[in-house]
């Protein structure tokens, strides 16, 4: 039996992306008890991470007789049900053939997300599971997985837009201006312009032909370190997608918010070698401020701030 099946004071779950373990673990510091692959324990109430794809609320621990009770244990909570295993993969998959199924259909983008309490568990030994009813993510690890649109967008990279768009409370709409930097070849312009706004996309390199023929959208040739604001004026919404340093991407967020040119912003931060904890931190001190790591992320976390 687990030790942690003892701890009385308040703890929760959170879990790491694939791959980004240390980089959660960093995050929450001393409050860290254990760690079970990418699923890790921390003393005190649950909070924001932003390495954490599902945070898992107030937690218990359970002890179990069979797959049988398990099951049992867990529908006498709630109904839905998604299942972590880092280990215990036959025992889980039995367990978890024996609860209501919930649905493993991609996402479309644009349509609402499951509403109905979604918890999560794992077990962490033959007798012992750890389960909340109560979790972060509407789906099931925070694996937002979309059905894709293979023939328009020029790359992969709208996926991280449309994740980060489902994700807040708002998205752009038709009539708002929208500026995305550093946009070739232009998959998150596709998604803008799509939901009806007009796009001005900034880049040195050109956009794919088919996006740049889109209506509502203007290419610039040019810089996105070298744009100012007032080349510009007002606009409802800052996009970026730079492959650039955290430190330079912050200064020109820094310039732009400023300005007080720009209502609302979403940008990727892209870690160059080790993760950068600390620009992350002056990001986040920006009034307003969040940021996550998406399912579609890589070595990266998205920055947002909503007026």
């Amino acid at each position: 039996m687990s030790a942690l099946s003892s701890i009385t004071s308040p703890f929760s779950a959170y879990l790491a992306p694939d791959g980004f373990t240390d980089d959660l673990v960093a995050e929450l510091g001393s409050r860290v008890r254990d760690v079970y692959d990418r699923l890790v324990i921390a003393d005190g109430a649950p909070a924001h991470a932003v390495w954490a794809e599902n945070i898992w609320r107030n937690p218990q621990f359970i002890e179990i007789e069979s797959i049988g009770d398990a099951a049992k244990k867990l529908r006498a909570i709630q109904r839905s049900w998604a299942n972590y295993a880092f280990d215990f993969h036959r025992r889980s998959r039995l367990i978890t053939e024996k609860l209501p199924h919930i649905s493993g259909k991609p996402l479309v983008f644009g349509k609402p997300l499951p509403t109905s309490p979604l918890g999560s568990w794992t077990l962490i030994d033959d007798n012992l599971m750890l389960a909340a009813s109560d979790c972060s993510s509407p789906v099931p690890n925070g694996a937002f997985i979309f059905e894709e649109n293979k023939e328009e967008p020029p790359n992969r990279a709208y996926l991280k837009l449309w994740e980060s768009l489902t994700r807040l409370p708002r998205m752009p709409q038709a009539g708002e201006t929208c500026l995305d930097l550093g946009a070739c070849p232009g998959g998150w312009t596709w998604v803008l312009q799509k939901l009806g706004a007009t796009v001005i996309s900034v880049d040195k390199a050109p956009l794919a032909p088919h996006i740049a023929a889109l209506p509502n959208v203007k290419y610039m040739e040019q810089s996105a370190f070298a744009l100012k604001p007032a080349d510009i004026g007002q606009v409802d919404w800052l996009f970026s997608d730079i492959i650039c340093y955290p430190e330079r991407l912050l200064r020109l967020v820094s310039e732009w918010k400023a300005s007080g040119l720009v209502k609302n912003f979403v940008c990727t931060i892209k870690f160059q070698g080790e993760t950068d904890f600390k620009t992350t931190e002056s990001f986040l001190e920006i009034a307003g401020s969040t940021a996550f790591h998406l399912y579609n992320n890589k070595h990266e976390i998205t920055w947002v701030c909503l007026e």
